[in-house]
């Protein structure tokens, strides 16, 4: 499959998801207008380096296959700059001190367009791209002939892959001046690039401004938000346009009118920075640059703009929904799920793929890839939990008489780095507990949260709603979320230490999760040091990235004379871990020190010491580590039981890999995440950590009457 084959190919199956800048990605004729700023400096001088970059963007498309028009404008600003030079080159110093009287505007276009097409012919010319100009009026467009004679002439054009340039002659139009007179067909050249996308039949039309797009107010106001999807019911009424362009004729109010012009004709238009290098190029790929504008653009307001609240008030009313079913009922969604996401794998791996190539394009770490990727076989695994969690006994109203009953908390707040499948099993947590959820993945997860999420979200019946699990797109929005403590009843983060320390600090809402897993494993001299060779190696380099893999290894002391510590040392050495070490390691070993103890990897290396025994190694686990999983691998069973009930952690091992601390591997079916807390639930948090208390009392008109000759006795009743 050729380049060309390969990128319309990707192209097409992301316009299938509907993802809304991807509706953008397939569109064969493009035209591209380059506004004043973009094309000068701001002493009115050529802006070589941005020109440079936007003629390899469009030689990128030209070599792709797609068609692409060209309106710039810069022609007056440049004449009146030569001019300018001019008039100093050839004036004597009395000249210079008299008053200087502005240039002629039609004057400058005609000095200006000539140096503004030479630049465009030079620059194409080193690209081995052909360009060709177009000189218009307004009163060209009066004439049917004209028109009609236009269309043929650039049709011409397109088939020879030659990019036509358009431009107003403003040297010979008959507009008063051309920054003065806003009548006609047109007016300036934002009106003119919509006229000519209508008339041209362009598939797509972008406004290269020199703002990143469309604000709310003032682009300087620090209040100002990047306004995304522009929805005429919603932003026409609250934007506040700043001043016009410092050059040029029309500033964004200008690109905003001929943007809503050629949109509610059928012409998708996105105005976005042509200051940054490659921004053309990521509207090709899909990418939320900009601002757009699509006349379908209201029928995403429901989605796409709502607001934090309403989206926590949504989750909770269908969570209300969700818990009045019966337990037979909420089996069948999730049975249903499952089915969807085996269903849909295909797509949600293309979709996942692409994530992970851009996520190594754009030079993430390889311990956020791996948990990024959804290796072969998860899907189905996924799916498999879900079916182990639907058939589990419901959680919901189990209890005592007088009745102390399980039910959900309300609403979720999931916010989690990287890992697409956490958003299946917290979904099917959710649903199982019957909680409303909203969802903040990773940008770099968003293709395939946003399958995952739609694929979910369809098999939830319509008397439920899908709105039951939110899938929050903005990085904006989680601030305003974490405020909202009389709707959303928990957070759980998943993610960096950063990440969770971030939130905790941001929000009164409770907080459940864990900050870092630098989980240990101590090997006792009293082990056998074959089983030790396993759990050691298979808690470091089963799955590196995981939060519950080896960070530290603990050694005793005796290991060292007999040899125990260098076959640990060398296997892991053999299977490419790198090794830091405390005081007395760096010594034996003659490995580099770790900076520090409490430090979390997730990738393939870690943190070897020697201690002297169980004690020690107790000791330097409560003051280094993060109580997440710690592991003790021993033969002598008393030194084992002093480790199990001394160590501090929400999971403690004896003889087993800290990669068992799981929810599926613990029969949980599945987990939102580990708690580190030591109140409500520790360890992997499954169904009944999402789960509170309440009572229920059935009576037959007892009063208490201030408790008067009661005597008060309690027994358990089997019910």
């Amino acid at each position: 499959m050729s380049d060309l084959d390969r990128s319309r190919a990707f192209l097409k199956d992301v316009k299938r998801l509907v993802i809304k800048f991807a509706l953008l990605a397939d569109f064969e004729i493009w035209l591209l207008k380059v506004g004043t700023a973009v094309v000068t400096r701001a002493d009115g001088r050529l802006a070589l380096g941005r020109l440079g970059a936007l003629c390899e963007q469009i030689k990128d498309l030209n070599s792709l296959g797609y068609e692409v028009i060209m309106v710039t404008s810069g022609a007056v600003g440049l004449g009146r700059q030569r001019l300018k030079h001019r008039r100093f080159v050839n004036s004597s110093f009395s000249d210079l001190q008299k008053l200087q009287v502005d240039f002629d505007g039609k004057a400058c276009a005609a000095v200006g367009q000539n140096s503004l097409m030479a630049i465009y012919d030079t620059l194409f010319s080193q690209l081995d791209v052909t360009s060709a100009q177009l000189l218009v009026t307004d009163r060209d467009f009066k004439n049917n002939d004209f028109r009609k004679q236009l269309d043929e002439t650039v049709q011409s054009l397109l088939a020879l892959r030659v990019i036509p340039i358009f431009n107003e002659n403003d040297a010979v139009s008959t507009r008063k001046a051309p920054y003065e007179d806003s009548s006609g067909i047109f007016w300036d050249n934002d009106s003119l690039a919509a006229l000519l996308a209508l008339e041209l039949k362009a598939d797509l039309l972008v406004l290269l401004s020199d703002v990143e797009g469309l604000y709310s107010g003032p682009p300087s106001d620090p209040r100002s938000k990047l306004i995304r999807t522009y929805i005429k019911e919603i932003h026409q009424s609250e934007i506040t346009f700043g001043d016009k362009s410092r050059v040029g004729r029309g500033g964004m109010t200008a690109k905003v009118k001929a943007a809503i012009n050629a949109a509610y004709a059928g012409i998708p238009v996105v105005i976005t920075s042509g200051y940054a290098p490659a921004n053309i190029i990521k509207v090709l790929q899909g990418e939320r640059v900009g601002t757009l504008f699509h006349q379908d653009s209201h029928l995403w307001a429901k989605d796409k703009e709502i607001g934090g609240r309403e989206m926590a008030v949504a989750a909770r009313e269908s969570s209300r929904r969700l818990q009045a079913l019966s337990s037979q009922d909420r089996k069948t969604i999730l049975l249903e799920v499952a089915d969807a996401l085996e269903a849909n794998e295909k797509l949600i791996n293309i979709e996942n793929e692409t994530d992970v190539a851009a996520a190594q394009e754009a030079g993430l770490e390889k311990s956020l890839i791996s948990r990024l990727s959804l290796k072969p076989g998860k899907i189905k695994s996924l799916a498999n939990s879900i079916r182990v969690l639907a058939n589990m006994e419901d959680p919901i109203g189990y209890g005592l008489l007088l009745e102390k009953t399980s039910s959900p908390l309300g609403v979720l707040l999931i916010v989690f780095e990287s890992r697409p499948d956490a958003l299946v099993q917290i979904t099917s947590l959710a649903i199982r507990s019957g909680n409303g959820l909203l969802l903040k993945g990773g940008k770099e997860a968003r293709r395939s949260n946003a399958i995952l999420h739609k694929v979910i979200t369809t098999a939830i019946p319509d008397t439920v709603g899908g709105k039951l699990i939110g899938l929050v797109t903005s990085r904006d929005e989680i601030p305003d979320l974490l405020k909202l403590d009389d709707v959303i009843d928990l957070v759980i983060p998943r993610g960096s230490s950063k990440l969770v320390s971030k939130i905790k600090s941001s929000t009164k809402i409770p907080v459940l999760g864990h900050a870092d897993g630098i989980c240990h494993v101590y090997v006792d001299k009293s082990a056998n040091m074959e089983m030790a060779r396993c759990v050691v190696l298979d808690a470091k380099i089963d799955y590196p990235a995981a939060c519950n893999a080896m960070e530290t290894l603990l050694v005793h002391q005796d290991l060292v004379h007999s040899g125990g510590l260098n076959e640990l040392i060398a296997d892991l050495r053999t299977q490419g871990v790198t090794l830091f070490g405390g005081q007395r390691a760096c010594k034996e070993l003659n490995i580099p020190q770790a900076h520090t103890f409490h430090h979390e990897y997730n990738s393939m290396a870690c943190t070897v010491e020697i201690v002297d025994d169980e004690h020690a190694a107790i000791d330097h686990i409560h003051q280094h580590g993060s109580a997440h999983t710690d592991c003790i691998v021993a033969e002598d069973h008393d030194v084992a039981e002093v480790f199990l009930r001394q160590v501090d952690s929400a999971a403690v091992f004896h003889n087993a890999s800290t990669r068992f601390c799981d929810g599926a591997r613990f029969g949980l079916g599945a987990e939102v995440g580990i708690s580190t807390s030591r109140i409500h639930a520790r360890g992997p948090v499954g169904v009944e950590g999402l789960l509170t208390t309440r009572w229920i009392l059935r009576g037959s008109g007892q009063v208490v009457n201030g408790d008067q000759g009661v005597i008060y006795t309690h027994k358990d009743m089997t019910l």
